[in-house]
């Protein structure tokens, strides 16, 4: 059975990114070639946060995630994004990066990938979601950059 990842918007992103030629090319080399060791999905979050970018990449992302499985947004996922920002875990105005966080949460997806320094892939954060999601009775998913996900 193939270990499950959850596809944040970032990791998209990197994918047709010219500002950082290190990510892109980690990511495009990642999906290529390992991508497929994987159950891959994303979300309707994802779909509509890739939405809003301008062209010509916005085509090009979306046809990226054209064929993932998605996952379901389901009330128990609102209600747990709702407690990270209630325990102070996100801030409101990141609620996007708590719902992302609380679909691979309550899916159990076994990998959350990331680029997203600042609000998930933060070791901080990760600790105080674990604690949070195992007193509450939820999966903690690994937060990862697919960095790590890289065989040598």
């Amino acid at each position: 059975m193939k270990l499950s990842l959850y596809l944040e918007t970032s990791v998209i992103g990197a994918y047709l990114d010219n500002g950082d030629a290190f990510r892109r090319d980690l990511t495009i080399r990642w999906f290529e070639h390992e991508l497929s060791e994987y159950r891959p999905f994303t979300s309707i979050l994802v779909q509509r946060e890739l939405e809003r970018i301008d062209e010509p990449h916005r085509t090009g992302y979306l046809k990226i995630i054209k064929d993932l499985e998605r996952l379901e947004l389901a009330e128990e996922v609102a209600i747990l994004a709702e407690g990270y920002i209630s325990r102070g875990i996100f801030h409101r105005k990141f609620i996007a990066d708590a719902i992302h966080v609380a679909l691979a949460s309550f899916h159990k997806i076994d990998y959350l990938v990331t680029w997203n320094f600042g609000h998930i892939a933060n070791v901080r954060r990760q600790a105080r979601v674990r604690l949070f999601n195992t007193a509450a009775g939820f999966f903690s998913p690994t937060i990862v950059t697919p960095e790590f996900l890289v065989h040598s």
